[in-house]
Formats: C-alpha cells, structure tokens, sequence
C-alpha cells in the first residue's frame, strides 16, 4: 500500500488525541467503530494535523521539559496511560519519566517493550524480552518511543505537560488490591520494593 494514500486507523486516533483532550477522545473511545487497516483520505488527515498544532501549541508550555513537539508530548502521555490505571499516580509517574529522561537514563518502561513485541506477546514478560532490541524497547533504547503506544486519556495528557515535582527515579508496583506503586529515589531502594513486589507476588500464588 503507498504511504500516502491515507492514514491508518492508529494514526486517526492519534491526530484525534492530539486534537481533542476531552470531548472528541471519548467520542471516538466509546462511538467510534472502525475497522483495522481503514484508510481515510489525506484531506482529513491534513485537516486534523493542522487544526492539532493549532490547538495544542499555544496550550502547552514545553519549557522545562525534555520533549520539544505536542507528538512528544502525546507518546509520553501514552506511556503514562499504560503504566498505571490510578489518575492520581500519573502526575508522579510522569515526573519520574521526565527527570530520567534529563538525565539521559533510559526509561526502561514494560508496555513499551510488550507494544514493541507486538502479537506475539503471550501476556508474559521474560528477562529475554527487555534484552531483545526494537524500536520500542526502552530498556535498550534511549528516549521516547517512536510513536504513542496507546491512545492516553485526557488525565495521562495532563500529566506530560504538567508532571509532578521530586526526586524519584524509578517506580515498581506495590501488589496492592489498588494497583498502586512504590516511588523510589535510588536503585537500592528501588531494588527493595521491587524483592518486596515478587514475595508479595509468590505468597499469593501459593494460597
């Protein structure tokens, strides 16, 4: 298919979320039905980039931050999405993103690797998959992904532009009911929590 016959359904989506940030993202999230692979006409897609920029560049102040463009800004907020389903932890989440990004330390984020693994992913993550490189695996590879790896909510969005203030470099799951995480600012403690996550982990299995 030539490249410039259209866009596909995940490029739709993504000229949506740039434009919208509310209304038009649950209209598309919850009364859209489209099909993988349609391709809509270059008009559209013009018109949706166009009126993006417009919308999105005046509203996002990117001074302080490591990104330098409103799609940066969008497949930041994407991965915030997927790491987390608690609004309130997103702020933290992206704050941490944003000062490893400063320090030029690899984001080293599982839902990139698993967008990266694509439908060969078996719902289990192995220590071989964040060893195997691709463009989405940020265990391998600097900076952000290539593109988003999820459509983000209007929450995940605020977030990027706007990430928490502190000094926490990595964050593991807690295993709690909530889905909540443990914020660490050294990889000793970071280490901790996460041999604290895998005894929880193992003590349920084996109930």
């Amino acid at each position: 298919m030539a490249q410039n016959s259209g866009i596909t359904l995940f490029n739709f989506q993504k000229i949506f979320c740039i434009f919208s940030q509310n209304l038009f993202l649950l209209l598309l999230r919850n009364s859209h039905s489209f099909d993988a692979g349609e391709i809509f006409p270059n008009e559209i897609f013009t018109f949706f980039e166009t009126r993006a920029y417009e919308i999105m560049t005046p509203r996002v102040d990117l001074v302080g931050l490591p990104i330098e463009t409103p799609d940066e800004l969008l497949t930041l907020a994407s991965i915030i999405e997927k790491e987390t389903a608690l609004d309130s932890e997103r702020p933290e989440i992206a704050g941490v993103f944003v000062r490893r990004l400063n320090k030029r330390m690899r984001l080293q984020t599982d839902p990139t690797v698993i967008y990266g693994i694509g439908p060969a992913f078996d719902g289990n993550l192995r220590r071989r998959d964040l060893n195997t490189d691709t463009p989405y695996n940020t265990y391998t590879r600097h900076g952000l992904t290539p593109t988003p790896i999820c459509l983000p909510g209007r929450e995940s969005l605020a977030a990027a532009a706007d990430p928490a203030p502190g000094t926490s470099l990595f964050f593991v799951a807690t295993g709690d009911p909530d889905g909540s995480h443990y914020f660490s600012d050294t990889l000793e403690e970071h280490n901790a929590a996460v041999a604290r996550y895998l005894k929880k982990l193992k003590s349920g299995a084996n109930r």
